[in-house]
């Protein structure tokens, strides 16, 4: 897999950023696809968006992008996921350096599939701790040779949002996540809605409040 940096899509601050806002879109989507969503959760453009690209063409000839490829819901694959996970956190931290923009003042999130590399990016071994994780529809990955690192992140603010009748990711992965983040004292603020896989519409005025929140706490 190419190390070349990935394509993305960048929304400016309205002003000097106070931090970044990064989103990760799902299986089959592309970097376009919660471009619209930075301006739902920062209203006042006071963060600096960016939504970046998979790197894997979708199996098959099919649409989209892939950030890896998927055996089993809740296993990825092994290769595919380490080879994205290097360059994505390579991309990443190259960007917010360039940008003289800290961990400790960017929130990461995604939906489905990148929620999972959310949540790898931000709790993986060795990594720097963002300002906090967007958790949409998705799950902690379990993969050979990758192992969340709950030790470090004790009061790391997580957002999960999940539809209890979830038939792509069942509901019951986001509930072992809550057990694990908040057994680890994870500030979790778990939201689990009527729907499906979706962005839940009634979720987003919630995710902004704790966006702004978040925000707020860069500057206190």
């Amino acid at each position: 897999m190419s190390r070349e940096p990935l394509v993305h899509v960048v929304r400016e601050a309205a002003g000097q950023a106070e931090g970044a806002l990064i989103l990760l879109h799902g299986r089959g989507a592309d970097e376009h696809d919660l471009t619209s969503v930075l301006d739902t959760l920062d209203p006042e453009r006071r963060l600096v968006g960016l939504t970046p690209g998979a790197p894997l063409p979708g199996p098959g000839g099919a649409g989209g992008r892939w950030w890896y490829m998927v055996p089993r819901v809740g296993y990825p694959d092994t290769r595919t996921f380490h080879a994205t996970y290097a360059q994505l956190t390579s991309f990443l931290d190259a960007w917010l350096a360039e940008r003289a923009i800290p961990w400790q003042r960017a929130l990461i999130g995604g939906f489905s599939m990148g929620c999972v590399m959310s949540y790898a990016t931000g709790l993986g071994p060795g990594r720097p701790s963002p300002a906090g994780i967007l958790a949409i529809s998705g799950f902690i990955p379990a993969v050979e040779g990758w192992q969340a690192e709950l030790a470090r992140r004790a009061a790391l603010p997580v957002f999960v949002a999940h539809g209890s009748r979830d038939p792509v990711i069942s509901v019951d992965f986001a509930r072992d996540a809550r057990r694990r983040l908040e057994a680890a004292d994870l500030a979790v603020e778990y939201h689990e809605h009527e729907g499906e896989h979706h962005l839940d519409p009634r979720t987003l005025p919630l995710m902004t409040e704790w966006v702004g929140a978040r925000r707020a706490s860069f500057t206190a």
